[in-house]
């Protein structure tokens, strides 16, 4: 049964049990319906408790019903029903409440959490907004200020937090004997929130909220929405906001953004270690990290903040003290910013050791090698770990680029070596491309499924390629807008025009964030074996050969002041019209829409090759990396989700258009060609088996 009901004299004690999280789907608002009736016709009844069996109260509505008609009963009747009920209802809130199961709670006459409970309407993260009353009891219940803080960010907050501001009435250790416990007169005597009065209009609080919304979540259509909402629940009546947010909420169910926000979600939890993987062992209470850098101590600090224990290897003492440092300096803005006290920070610091004695990894289980690209490096890093890890210890390689499979060769067991390929900030990025190597065993790949799990990050496996799956989809990105550049267009038209599709920074402002050396370092060990039919535009060489590094020299693409900012430099345009005289190009002016078209249809047939050679084991993993790797819009549901949306027939139809300029570089990838032919779309398309 999706629902129970039971009673203990005059309290009856309804219970919502659809594991894992009790979502509201179908059989559970029926359930509450029958429940309903139950008690409406039940005798002597002077209480109900509404509760969820196991950890969790209600973790809202079921997303995959979004993708099929609605099919009653709704949960907005069902609330109402609980609302003017002649016998009060009580939620008793343990885990999570939220959304719908926010919601079922705004509806009872009193709520009661426990201490580690978690309420909140994070509908908008969906893509839509709260369907059943949230926009309309929680600010008459809390005022227009606290619920545009809950429901337009779609944050949750604790139980102190939810009795602080008088979302929730008590907290108890056991709420569901706490509410039968109540003084069913004090219950009794309390307003239902249908009852209160409509909350006082606070143009400045709405003003403030659209502010966050623009900065933190532009482009999304839902938390304006709800904003909308929240600013109208002052002005009508409850019965009038509830008609305008339930017609709201359908229609943003409907819309792309939606679809491509729950794509994600369903994504992300999908992203797991794999059923043939389970059961291996993976002990990560002691890693070492080899390399102090930037990147090695990002890394050796979101393993400290687990509760790790770590060893950080450098090469001679003056590594050590640079190693050192940096990991303090993370640890201190981590402090500073709130996210762990003095307490963890000396925590850490007590399991962090920082040497030059590669003898300290002996008991390490698993070891990260994260020095700068040279292959040459790496293999001897490896190969002073092996000497002194375990011999079941996991050798891993943070390598954004080289070969995994290279890297093994040199190591006696080549089945202990995997790529885990981090992001910077490491301890912030929430991506982590585990690369598969040739030789790779299930056990070095299920450390890496666990070590992503520890650490709170969203795995994608990749094959071995050059740049795997990211940053080879980020290599003919640069390509494509390169050739833009060259041919017409500046870099500030370039990055105006996907800042405009919702990239936070387009390609040329992003290159001078992570410095314009890097990506040269590249180039220069591509060049022996680079097609020579493929046209190269050697704009970026120029840059460097003067000594336009980036943000970190003060100009690169653009020029930064002291003063803050960034500028136009009509240099760098300067540059790109030498090149086209150069290579004989004629120049011409590309509208922001063509741009886009470009460089988006540039790593859609990319990332369709990537699937086609089993790079990628499918189309989601794709999408998660192009997400939380490399900017590309949540909200778009990620680079061949957003494909697929437009349709494969018009990707095609624009590679075959640009495939006349060049037909090397804009080729239309095979797997294109075959899902038309098939009738599929990417989503569907399924590599070969991953696992060995």
């Amino acid at each position: 049964m999706s629902v129970t009901v039971s009673r203990e004299g005059s309290v009856a004690f309804v219970t919502v049990n659809n594991p894992p999280v009790n979502a509201i789907g179908r059989a559970v608002r029926a359930g509450l319906m029958d429940a309903l009736d139950a008690v409406e016709n039940a005798v002597g009844l002077s209480l109900v408790v509404l509760s969820g069996a196991g950890r969790c109260f209600a973790a809202g509505a079921d997303a995959k019903e979004f993708d099929a008609p609605l099919q009653g009963p709704h949960l907005p009747d069902i609330i109402a029903r609980i609302e003017t009920c002649d016998v009060p209802w009580v939620a008793a809130v343990t885990g999570a409440a939220l959304g719908g199961g926010c919601e079922l709670a705004l509806g009872c006459r009193y709520r009661i959490a426990s201490p580690s409970a978690q309420i909140g309407l994070p509908e908008v993260t969906l893509g839509v907004i709260p369907g059943a009353g949230g926009t309309q009891r929680l600010p008459r219940l809390v005022g227009i200020k606290t619920a545009l803080e809950l429901i337009a960010t779609g944050k949750a907050v604790s139980a102190g937090r939810a009795e602080e501001i008088g979302l929730i009435d008590s907290v108890a250790d056991d709420p569901v004997e706490g509410a039968s416990r109540l003084d069913i007169e004090m219950v009794e005597r309390g307003r239902s929130i249908a009852s209160l009065p409509q909350p006082a209009a606070n143009a400045k609080a709405v003003e403030a909220a659209r502010a966050l919304i623009r900065k933190k979540m532009p482009h999304q259509i839902a938390p304006e929405r709800a904003i909308d909402l929240i600013e109208k629940s002052a002005h009508v009546s409850l019965s009038e906001g509830l008609a305008a947010e339930r017609a709201a909420f359908l229609e943003l169910r409907e819309a792309s953004q939606s679809s491509a926000l729950r794509h994600v979600f369903f994504s992300e939890r999908a992203a797991r270690m794999p059923e043939p993987l389970r059961g291996q062992d993976a002990a990560l209470e002691v890693i070492t990290v080899a390399g102090g850098g930037t990147m090695g101590a990002g890394i050796a600090y979101a393993l400290l903040n687990k509760g790790s224990e770590v060893t950080l290897l450098e090469a001679d003492m003056d590594g050590v003290e640079k190693a050192n440092a940096n990991v303090e300096k993370i640890i201190a803005a981590s402090v500073k910013r709130g996210l762990i006290d003095e307490g963890a920070a000396e925590a850490c610091c007590q399991r962090l050791m920082v040497t030059t004695d590669y003898s300290a990894a002996s008991q390490s289980t698993l070891a990260i090698e994260a020095a700068f690209e040279s292959l040459a490096v790496k293999q001897s890093i490896f190969a002073d770990l092996e000497m002194h890890l375990p011999k079941s210890a996991v050798l891993a390689t943070n390598t954004s680029y080289l070969d995994v499979d290279a890297l093994a060769a040199g190591v006696s067991d080549p089945s202990r070596v995997i790529g885990l390929h981090f992001f910077a900030p490491a301890h912030i990025m929430k991506l982590l491309e585990i690369v598969r190597g040739e030789n790779t065993s299930d056990a070095a790949l299920a450390t890496g499924f666990a070590l992503a799990k520890r650490l709170g990050k969203i795995p994608v496996v990749s094959g071995v390629c050059d740049g795997f799956i990211g940053n080879r989809i980020l290599a003919r990105y640069r390509e494509a807008a390169d050739t833009l550049l060259m041919e017409g267009a500046t870099p500030w038209e370039i990055d105006a025009a996907m800042t405009g599709f919702g990239y936070v920074m387009g390609p040329y402002e992003a290159q001078d964030l992570s410095g314009l050396d890097i990506a040269h370092a590249n180039r220069r060990r591509q060049d022996a074996e680079r097609d020579p039919e493929r046209r190269y535009i050697s704009i970026a060489d120029r840059m460097v050969a003067l000594g336009r590094l980036g943000r970190k020299t003060g100009v690169g693409w653009y020029r930064y002041p002291d003063s803050g900012g960034k500028v136009e430099d009509p240099i760098v345009a300067e540059l790109a019209v030498e090149a086209a005289r150069l290579a004989k190009v004629e120049r011409k002016e590309y509208p922001a829409d063509e741009i886009r078209e470009r460089l988006l249809m540039a790593m859609i047939n990319e990332a369709a090759d990537i699937l086609g050679e089993g790079i990628a084991r499918q189309a989601s993993d794709i999408d998660l990396v192009t997400i939380h790797g490399y900017g590309f819009p949540r909200w778009r549901g990620g680079l061949l989700h957003y494909a697929d949306r437009i349709g494969v027939d018009s990707v095609l139809n624009s590679l075959m258009r640009f495939e006349t300029e060049d037909r090397v570089a804009w080729r239309p990838g095979q797997v294109i060609v075959d899902c038309i032919g098939r009738g599929i779309a990417l989503s569907e398309w399924r590599a070969a088996p991953f696992l060995k």
